[in-house]
């Protein structure tokens, strides 16, 4: 039985998407950067963990975020 893997990502784009064509077909590669918070046990301070995501999209996807994610967006 196979089993499905399923991520919902939502952060802020770290830098402008990549867009280029593969044989016709547009290609858009760009990172996301997620957060989360929590306080230290001992210290009692803040802290705040980021994890980056890469994100490969293909054809109409990709030609939409050419049109509409910029850097320092939030995504979903």
């Amino acid at each position: 039985m196979s089993g499905v893997n399923k991520v919902i990502l939502v952060g802020r784009l770290g830098k402008e998407p990549e867009v280029r064509n593969v044989n016709g077909a547009a290609v858009a590669n760009f990172s996301i950067a997620t957060s989360e918070s929590y306080k230290d046990r001992q210290s009692g301070e803040k802290k705040e963990i980021t994890e980056w995501h890469n994100i490969v999209v293909w054809r109409q996807l990709a030609e939409i975020v050419q049109r509409y994610v910029h850097k320092g967006d939030m995504i979903y």
